[in-house]
């Protein structure tokens, strides 16, 4: 690659890009997490609500797919009817 200035701002974007997304994923997995160690059902769909929150945020970011985030909630629904 050559070190020209704009190549080398769209290094420096994309890393940091990089970084946000990758602590949006990371608090994504943390939530659902939460959802699927919980027990309690009461106490699990306090959880899932803040999760669900959270997915929706990143899927209008566009840093998750849609149909990813459907599925990921559908999943976590499905965890809470069971219990």
């Amino acid at each position: 690659m050559s070190a020209k200035g704009s190549e080398l701002k769209r290094v420096r974007q994309s890393r940091k890009a990089n970084l946000i997304n990758k602590s949006y994923k990371s608090k994504i997995s943390t939530a659902v997490k939460n959802v699927l160690n919980e027990s309690k059902k009461d106490l699990a769909e306090k959880k899932l609500n803040e999760a669900v929150k959270l997915i929706d945020k990143v899927a209008s970011k566009g840093i998750i797919h849609k149909n990813k985030a459907a599925n990921k909630k559908s999943n976590l629904y499905k965890h809470l009817n069971s219990l």
